[in-house]
């Protein structure tokens, strides 16, 4: 299997899939934001060579292991209340207050479930791969696993 570098010229290729993988992960819009920035910092931070032509798979990788190591993070730190989120979701020409509040709801719903049904949701769903590609961005799991979840 050939090994090639990944093509920092070509991330920015995936930033809108990386985005709603992000926003459906954590729940929040400002959050998924950092999320990005922070997933786009630690793959530029050195060359980052790849086994196959997966670079949405990688990244979401990436993604998925920064989410979880800050979230690890934040659990050892004090707590502080949130504040209610006031932005409303990205929205399409034509949406109307009923889809967008839906729309939070929806990715509120997603950020609360467990995560491996969590990530399964948004590679399948969020990010519109399909299960053998699902698999893969998920660090190898089966195909059958990621149709029973």
């Amino acid at each position: 299997m050939a090994v090639r570098r990944l093509d920092p010229e070509r991330l920015g290729d995936h930033l809108d899939r990386l985005y709603r993988a992000a926003w459906a992960l954590c729940g929040s819009r400002e959050e998924a934001e950092d999320l990005v920035q922070d997933t786009y910092a630690r793959v530029l931070a050195r060359p980052r060579f790849l086994r196959n032509d997966d670079d949405l798979g990688y990244l979401l990788r990436v993604l998925r292991n920064t989410f979880v190591s800050a979230r690890r993070t934040a659990a050892r730190r004090p707590r502080t209340e949130a504040m209610p989120e006031s932005a409303d979701p990205p929205s399409r020409a034509g949406d109307g207050p009923d889809e967008l509040a839906e729309a939070r709801e929806l990715f509120a719903a997603i950020a609360a479930l467990s995560p491996d049904h969590r990530d399964v949701i948004v590679a399948i769903d969020v990010v519109g791969l399909s299960y053998a590609e699902a698999g893969r961005a998920l660090g190898g799991v089966k195909e059958a696993t990621v149709a029973s979840r």
